[in-house]
């Protein structure tokens, strides 16, 4: 396999053929149309999800485009993050600067809508203009008497993953600022769950059952008092250590509040994550009810998925999706239902998330950081997968390849966490996989018998 540049060498890895491990964390190659989205998209994607909260792109009108629709985040209240707000910059802000517009935008918005704070993103355009968003929102927040955050977010300034630390760093502005909530001994935030299809609801269900409060939400379904009070936490659950690592090592240093990494998603994943909750508190009746809760969903569940697997056995998976826990319990979930993982590959995997994807994965499997579409098309083509499963931008790429397509990313429109999210899953690939459209397709190949 030669269609990938020679600098890249060292972030793909055939396992069973190859001894070196994956370089993860690199910066994108130049020349490498790399599947990474830019830093305001990042922080974007992670502060969305606070329904109560303007948020304001100050920028170009062309970066609003990145609203509700793109992720797909459900409120169960107020649905003030579904309205894309923007400043328009135009080229006489660019000459005479944009803060007049930024200070006007932002108090005509908190007077209409009365929001409980605001977010003020900072797009390429400020970076090269410099206007001095700090001191614009700091005068908002002290006239209006609400947070008014800025998330300087200048796109070129790196990838996706650097959007990620910005919007913690947002995030932690609000953390310790209330306390008026009441408070469980055995209450949780859960960091980097974004309620995408109303996931987090089903997950609200399971640690009901078991007797634990979720504090705050972060972000999904978020509210901004409920952050404000997430300092009071006794343990931090992240579900996307991509993006939420930074703010829960920031409360584990400054509040003392330890976190476990899970994965909501696939059966293993999902038991896993109730236990080691339950593990934490140290309370047997906590353990034995969530004992009970994988139980009576397994008692349904696993029958549910053996006519899926008896179709799928022996299918071809290739995965490239945002984040390495994704991708694990991918791989596992699919192997539950008969299917074998080809490709895998991440955009902000590091050098240990890819030895423990390479422990699962089977001999043959391509491993890749930080890919491009003429190396996942190759790699497709190589291993002659039945099924893509990634993102939006992915989507094209199974297509144009004569493939099913899988959307596990942030706009997609069902919900795949949970017991339920599996059958969800495992219904969803069948359907894809086994559509009569594809005998009416060419299918490009380049596999090797």
């Amino acid at each position: 396999m030669l269609e990938y540049l020679q600098d890249r060498e060292k972030q793909i890895v055939t396992k069973g053929k190859d001894a070196h491990d994956v370089e993860g964390g690199k910066p994108s190659l130049s020349g490498s149309v790399s599947q990474r989205a830019c830093v305001f998209c990042g922080s974007r994607v992670v502060l969305y999800p606070i329904a109560d909260a303007v948020h304001l792109v100050h920028g170009p009108i062309g970066c609003a485009s990145y609203t509700w629709d793109i992720r797909g985040a459900l409120s169960s209240g107020p649905e003030l993050h579904r309205s894309s707000f923007s400043t328009d910059l135009r080229e006489k802000h660019v000459v005479f600067g944009g803060e007049t517009q930024l200070y006007q935008s932002l108090v005509e918005l908190i007077d209409k809508y009365q929001p409980k704070a605001a977010f003020v993103y900072s797009t390429c355009i400020v970076g090269v203009i410099g206007d001095d968003v700090q001191s614009v929102c700091k005068q908002v927040a002290k006239e209006k008497n609400i947070p008014v955050i800025p998330v300087m977010s200048e796109g070129f300034q790196g990838s996706k993953k650097d959007g990620y630390k910005i919007a913690c760093d947002a995030l932690a502005t609000l953390i310790g600022t209330d306390e008026s909530l009441d408070v469980s001994p055995m209450s949780i935030n859960i960091l980097g769950d974004f309620n995408l299809a109303g996931e987090l609801w089903i997950l609200e269900a399971y640690y009901k059952k078991m007797g634990i409060q979720i504090l705050a939400p972060i972000t999904g379904d978020g509210r901004v008092k409920n952050i404000q009070n997430a300092h009071r936490a006794a343990l931090n659950v992240v579900q996307c250590s991509g993006s939420m690592m930074h703010l829960a090592m920031y409360m584990k240093e400054t509040y003392g509040i330890p976190f476990i990494k899970v994965s909501y998603f696939g059966i293993e994943d999902m038991s896993d994550a109730l236990y080691e909750v339950a593990k934490f508190f140290k309370d047997e009746a906590v353990m034995d009810k969530a004992r009970e809760l994988v139980k009576d969903q397994l008692k349904n569940l696993l029958p549910a998925l053996e006519p899926y697997k008896t179709a799928l056995t022996g299918k071809k998976a290739a995965i490239y999706v945002g984040g390495a826990f994704k991708a694990i319990s991918l791989v596992k979930a699919l192997r539950l239902i008969g299917m074998k993982t080809v490709i895998v590959g991440t955009q902000t995997g590091n050098t240990d998330d890819y030895r423990l994807l390479k422990t699962i994965c089977d001999d043959g499997c391509i491993l890749v950081d930080d890919s491009n579409p003429i190396e996942l098309s190759e790699f497709v083509k190589q291993t002659g997968a039945d099924l893509f499963i990634g993102g939006v931008k992915e989507r094209p790429i199974a297509y144009k390849l004569g493939i099913g397509f899988c959307d596990h990313n942030h706009e997609r429109k069902m919900a795949l966490a949970g017991y339920e999210g599996m059958l969800n899953f495992a219904k969803e690939v069948y359907e894809t996989v086994s559509s009569p459209v594809w005998q009416f397709v060419h299918r490009t190949s380049s596999e090797k018998n």
